[in-house]
């Protein structure tokens, strides 16, 4: 049995034919079948195909919102007028011994604040506002307390401009760990206790 197509879209240029198609596969899993073809000199077409399955949907939009979020910023930026550029605000404009990562590495973690922890997970930011600031708004949302923080649901930190699902997963992860870690020591203490 074929793969089937549940909807369709196409468009043509000169030389190239877009296909976008959603599918559902033999195992029943739904998935999108994007498709290039492109005309060569000698009339036969090259064709190039990318398949993105239900599984990674969230994560297809994810990207793709940044990128264009991305992408007009960058464009926002090229045309100002010259000499009108606003630095850039980013965490790769910072110096170097002021970055997270750097200073991780350098440091080591204590020396770290909880926002450039927090940015770790996050990644990155949006055009504007960097991953450490983006850090310091939630954290700021929370009164800067971690337990408040480690029992935040998913749609409680995707509302933050910038914070996708995927990002939401890794800190709600690091806070389980954290706090599987905190009970497992705390374990360990009340056996020692009790073993006087």
């Amino acid at each position: 049995m074929k793969d089937n197509i549940i909807a369709t879209e196409k468009f043509f240029t000169k030389h190239r034919n877009y296909f976008f198609d959603f599918r559902k596969a033999v195992n029943n899993k739904n998935f999108i079948n994007l498709v290039c073809t492109e005309k060569q000199p000698d009339n036969t077409y090259k064709r190039a195909c990318i398949m993105i399955f239900e599984d990674h949907f969230e994560f297809l939009i994810e990207a793709l919102s940044s990128l264009f979020s991305n992408a007009a910023h960058e464009v926002g930026q090229r045309d100002k007028p010259a000499g009108s550029q606003e630095r850039a605000a980013g965490i790769k404009s910072w110096d170097v011994a002021d970055r997270p990562r750097e200073k991780l590495l350098e440091l080591g973690r204590a020396a770290l604040s909880d926002a450039e922890l927090l940015a770790m997970l996050i990644g990155s930011g949006t055009p504007g506002v960097t991953a450490v600031d983006l850090a310091q708004q939630i954290l700021d949302s929370v009164d800067l307390e971690m337990k408040r923080l480690a029992e935040l649901p998913v749609d409680a930190l995707t509302r933050f401009n910038g914070m996708g699902v995927a990002k939401a997963l890794s800190i709600i992860s690091a806070m389980e760990l954290a706090q599987r870690l905190a009970k497992r020591e705390a374990g360990v203490v009340w056996m020692k206790a009790l073993r006087g």
